[in-house]
């Protein structure tokens, strides 16, 4: 047998392993990855906030000589190496799902729909924070890359849910479809989670934690953006309540309901540690804690809105 006949038996042999329908590895790795990108957000605010942010001065490689960090670079090279470390661990774990949805790619497109976003996301952040590296941590810089890291937290929300069958094509038949007025206090609370997590950006790209000693900040009073981030943060608590009154009727179990907590309790989080910070010089543990509660606001805002748009039943409940 040549050689191009054993590389099609064994690409043969591969794709009759491959699923064909929602298997709990897939529904595993889905979950890795909401959590990995919840990871790879601290692990970005723990360089900014050790000052680590040019632990690597160049960009693919670590030196200009080597590929990884090297000892004389001290705590600061590891801790920006492994942030980069972790960028790739999450590329391989969007990759192993693409694969795996390889023959539910028509069937099921909104799942490799969304894997592909995930893997496409992951090499364009790593760009990002390339040219991150290059322009001394230019502070819009360094929130586009944070934003792409949101953007993967909603990309892998999304698709934790459609594993998982609550939402996407295969939500279970005759579901109930909430009300008009759920439906559109949801949306707005996921709107005003990606805002508030927009502007917090430039709350940050104004604050002392600049990632280097050197690195430039974006000029603008920390006292008027910090004013208007939370604008949005308050329409958000006010929507946040108003879901969990009206859907606490529903009872135990219900997912709309579970979401709506969910949703409230990490808006409360987020409330008490942004203010927290505030009033007390804004310490780097503090923030790191934001940072935390920013991956995780993304993810139940996301969920809450994901659950009340998904497809049901004509007939509707509050």
């Amino acid at each position: 047998m040549n050689e191009v006949s054993q590389r099609s038996t064994a690409a043969r042999s591969l794709g009759s392993r491959l699923p064909t329908t929602i298997t709990p590895a897939l529904r595993r790795l889905s979950v890795a990855s909401l959590i990995g990108q919840g990871v790879l957000i601290v692990s970005g605010g723990v360089v900014r906030l050790t000052a680590s942010g040019l632990g690597c001065p160049t960009w693919p490689k670590c030196t200009a000589e080597s590929v990884v960090n090297t000892p004389e670079m001290g705590i600061h090279g590891i801790i920006e190496f492994g942030n980069r470390t972790l960028t790739f661990a999450l590329a391989a774990v969007a990759l192993a799902m693409l694969v795996m949805l390889w023959k539910l790619r028509r069937e099921r497109r909104d799942l490799f729909g969304l894997a592909v976003g995930l893997l496409a996301s992951i090499p364009a952040q790593a760009v990002i924070g390339g040219i991150t590296v290059k322009t001394g941590l230019n502070p819009y810089v360094v929130s586009l890359h944070f934003l792409v890291s949101a953007a993967l937290v909603v990309f892998a929300m999304l698709l934790v849910n459609r594993t998982y069958g609550r939402t996407g094509v295969s939500a279970p038949a005759g579901v109930v479809r909430p009300g008009r007025t759920i439906r559109q206090l949801s949306v707005v609370a996921a709107v005003c989670t990606y805002l508030a997590v927009v502007l917090g950006t430039m709350v940050t790209g104004s604050g002392p934690h600049a990632g280097d000693a050197n690195a430039p900040r974006n000029m603008l009073d920390p006292y008027l953006i910090t004013r208007t981030h939370v604008v949005p943060v308050y329409l958000l608590v006010a929507v946040s309540v108003i879901l969990v009154i009206l859907l606490w009727r529903r009872g135990k179990g219900d997912l709309l309901r579970t979401a709506a907590i969910l949703l409230i309790a990490t808006v409360v989080f987020q409330g008490v540690i942004g203010y927290w910070q505030y009033f007390t010089g804004v310490p780097a543990l503090l923030v790191g804690l934001h940072m935390l509660g920013s991956s995780a606001l993304l993810a139940t805002g996301t969920n809450m809105a994901d659950l009340a748009l998904r497809r049901g039943a004509d007939r509707v409940r509050a």
